[in-house]
Parts: structure tokens; sequence; C-alpha cells
């Protein structure tokens, strides 16, 4: 079971609308950081221990772009140099904080954890239409007290929703079709693919898109480790296929998308997010979705948070069961584990 993370990449931190005037206080990786925005606009991301006592930043205050320590009033610049020491003109060599790259696009704050060197800004996965014209999307974020890898194994074997999530999302076609898995090892890109005919229409659907009846189902997943999954959801009504020029207008469409961020070795924040091309300016569909697919990421908080103690205290060796439909899962943990042994 896949523990330890890997450090020289990039990771979600917040969202756009979260990061502000205001000190934000955020552990990513095992690392507080303290998050605040420029009067330029840019986002900031510097350790969150001042050096000279350890007194956090985000409870201390800020000077125009500058952060004054709360405790002694050692200030910093956003680059995390220190340009003033109390009582002395002198500023010493290591005062600095460490700064962290940072990078905003699709409405994501991306953060560079590791040797602010190797940064690659083009490794990012692009989620374009969360922010698009002619989609919507709703968000949130849980605390979850597990170990990232669990949200992972959670995400891609989706035959889970059958049996945590009836009522919501999961029927019994979940649970019964057969998945597809491809595995780019180069790229590193898991996918994970399940293709449901004339299958019940559960309620997270048939009240968003007002399609009733039975459904054609698709599931297709992306998930680029470590940190992006994306759940590609088409919904239509039985026998409605794309046309042969790719108009796929008459489906419904919805990209589930998940930023899985560690927070600890054994505590994850779980950013999740619904867009969709459907009723895009119905604001009681935003609101059903929002409170619906909260309601799903709390009972797999509730689930996972039990797996985690159970795997906390288990005995060493113990070997887990696996099947077809872990084949994904089983990937993924392959992959994550490559990344944490190289970083």
């Amino acid at each position: 079971m896949t523990t330890a993370f890997a450090r020289n990449q990039w990771y979600v931190a917040a969202y756009s609308q979260e990061v502000g005037e205001d000190l934000m206080a955020r552990t990513i990786c095992g690392e507080p950081i303290v998050f605040y925005r420029t009067g330029d606009g840019q986002a900031v991301g510097l350790a969150d221990r001042c050096v000279h006592r350890r007194y956090p930043l985000s409870l201390s205050h800020r000077d125009g772009d500058r952060i004054v320590c709360g405790y002694h009033g050692f200030t910093y610049e956003p680059t995390g140099a220190c340009v003033y020491v109390p009582g002395q003109t002198r500023v010493p060599r290591t005062a600095r904080v460490p700064s962290y790259p940072i990078v905003e696009q699709d409405s994501l704050v991306w953060i560079w954890i590791g040797d602010a060197a190797k940064a690659d800004a083009t490794r990012i996965p692009r989620v374009p239409y969360l922010a698009a014209e002619g989609w919507t999307t709703v968000r949130g974020m849980e605390p979850l007290a597990a170990r990232y890898s669990l949200l992972v194994d959670n995400l891609l074997d989706l035959s889970h929703e059958t049996y945590l999530h009836g009522g919501y999302i999961g029927t019994p076609e979940v649970a019964e079709t057969p998945i597809t898995t491809e595995v780019d090892e180069e790229a590193g890109i898991v996918r994970v693919s399940r293709r449901m005919k004339d299958a019940e229409c559960p309620p997270f659907y048939a009240k968003s898109t007002g399609i009733t009846g039975r459904i054609d189902r698709w599931q297709d997943i992306e998930y680029y480790p470590p940190c992006l999954y994306t759940l590609h959801s088409r919904i239509a009504p039985t026998g409605v296929e794309p046309g042969p020029d790719g108009d796929d207008s008459r489906a419904a469409h919805a990209e589930i998308v998940y930023a899985i961020t560690p927070e600890t070795e054994s505590s994850t924040h779980d950013f999740w997010m619904v867009a969709r091309d459907f009723a895009v300016d119905d604001e009681e569909v935003s609101r059903f979705l929002a409170e619906s697919n909260r309601t799903v990421v709390l009972q797999d908080v509730v689930a996972l948070n039990a797996l985690e103690k159970v795997i906390a205290t288990e005995p060493d060796g113990y070997q887990e069961l696996s099947i077809n439909i872990d084949t994904g899962g089983l990937a993924a943990r392959r992959i994550l584990k490559r990344l944490a042994e190289a970083s």
C-alpha cells in the first residue's frame, strides 16, 4: 500500500478563489505553507515558519506585499527574502524562507513540492472546462483523515458506487459492467473505462439532466499521477449515440474532477469539482449537484477514514486480495511508487 508521496511533482494547493489578500495556511506533503495574493494579483506560497523562532507567518499580518511576522517583526518579501530584522540594520544572509513555484490555470492553484529548479509548468495536466464558456462548475474540498493512495484506489474502482453511493450515483450496472484499462507507462497516465448500455439512471443525473427512463452511461477515467483525476461522464437516453461527425449534443456531459493532494502521510485534501455542459444557467441544478456530490464525497470520507484506521493497526505483511476491477488502481500504485522513489 503506497504511503510515501512524490516530492518533485505539481499538486493542487487551492482553488483560485481561495487565495486572496488574507494569509491562508495549508499543509502540502507535510510542509506548512502560507498563501496570499500580491497587489498585482500573483499567488504566492511561502514556508509558513519564520526563520527566527518558527512562528507561523499565516498568523502574522501583511504590510503591502510583505509579511510581517507577528512574533518579532521579521519582514519577508514575496520571494521569501527577509528585508527587515528588528533591532539591527544588517539582515543575516540566511534570513530567508523557502518560496514555492506557483502556477494558476483552469481555476486551480498548483504548487511544486521539491526542487524548484526542476519545476516544469508544461507538465501540469489541463482541465479547461472548469473555467470554459458553455460549462458551469460546482466545487468543494473535504479533509480526509486517510493516506492519499486510498482515495486514488477509491476513484479508480467505481464499482463501489453501487454499494456505497446507492440513491445518489450508484446503480447495479456500475458493479456489473466490466471495465477496460489502459496504462501509458511513458506518459504516466492510467485510463479506465466502463460503458453501460440500457442502465438505470441514478438520481444524481435524472434530477439534473431531466432525462427519464433508461440511459446509456459512459464513465471514462483519466488519472494523471500523483494529483489529478478526471472522470468524463456521458449520459444519454438509451440508443442515443454520437453522430458520425462527432456531434453529441443530444447527450449530457459531466466532467468530474478530483485533485488528490497529500496533507501528511495519513491525511489528504480532497478537492472535488463537477463541471457540466447542460442546464448551465440553472442555479437550482447547481445547488442540487453541489449538495449531492458533497454527500457522495462525505460517504467516501467516512469509509476511507475507517479504512485508514484498519490499515494503521494491521500486522506487517497483510496480503489483500485484488481482482479484475483493481487493474487501474494497481497500475496507479505502481506509478506512484516509481514517482516517490525518484523524488
